[in-house]
């Protein structure tokens, strides 16, 4: 009965918040229809900018994978002077404002920065270009993989690995035999909510890439616009953003609990 009673009182307490949480996203969905949606599609605009979102987030993500999985390996297992530093430098960009994250890329790539520089030397231009949207999307969303992936690792049993180098495995094999092996979901769960991330990504992107139709226009930036041009649009584009973001969670967050053997309440 008490039980009882405290759940009763737990979710009173509880609704407030979860109202206020549903009652836009109902808003949204409920202002448009199963033909705006099929006509945002059809209009060249809006399925440049879904392209391109899809391109680039693709890209965003197997290169994070590429270049985040020896960082990640990096915080889990080795202990070295700075690791500290390197962990609260993984974790900046998911506290910092997106709208910092591109002033900093506009002046560390742009022509003036350092690197950017040296490159446009080179006659190689990165702000403005389809390639400064994927590294907006890298800064903001590669941390979430990093850090996903690095509890994977630290969670592996040594013993396991152990093993492995005692019949004589080298540390690669061990790396790809058992600890990859292991760790697996969650690089996928880090990959996931990377691509979600990236999807959304607007304020970096804006900055550093600006909003040129067909070029460096992505979904968001494609609401920003049709917020101001074409209201019908935006809300098109935002319902596609906002049930392909609550599926990748949904999932994400069922995966999780049938990766960690938690029996989910119906």
């Amino acid at each position: 009965m008490n039980e009882r009673r405290n759940r009763i009182l737990l979710s009173l307490a509880s609704l407030p918040l979860v109202c206020f949480l549903l009652v836009p996203t109902a808003g949204l969905l409920l202002r448009v229809s199963p033909g705006d949606i099929l006509g945002s599609f059809l209009e060249e605009q809006s399925a440049l900018a879904m392209r391109l979102s899809i391109y680039t987030t693709l890209a965003t993500v197997l290169l994070t994978i590429l270049f985040g999985t020896p960082v990640a390996y990096l915080i889990a297992r080795k202990e070295f002077p700075g690791k500290r530093v390197l962990d609260a430098l993984i974790d900046l960009p998911i506290v910092l404002p997106p709208s910092v994250a591109g002033i900093a890329l506009l002046a560390a790539f742009g022509r003036r920065g350092m690197p950017g520089a040296y490159l446009a030397s080179l006659g190689i231009e990165i702000p403005f270009t389809a390639l400064a949207v994927v590294m907006a999307q890298i800064f903001v969303a590669s941390p979430f993989y990093v850090k996903t992936l690095a509890v994977a690792f630290a969670s592996v049993d040594r013993d396991l690995e152990q093993a492995a180098a005692i019949d004589g495995a080298s540390a690669w094999q061990v790396f790809r035999r058992v600890t990859l092996p292991l760790s697996i979901r969650g690089a996928i769960g880090g990959a996931i909510m990377t691509w979600a991330r990236a999807l959304g990504e607007f304020g970096a992107t804006i900055l550093f890439a600006g909003n040129f139709p067909g070029k460096t226009q992505t979904m968001p930036l494609a609401i920003y616009i049709g917020f101001e041009l074409d209201m019908r649009v935006a809300l098109s584009l935002a319902a596609i953003l906002l049930v392909t973001s609550f599926a990748v969670l949904a999932v994400v967050k069922g995966l999780a609990g049938k990766w960690s053997g938690v029996p989910q309440e119906p």
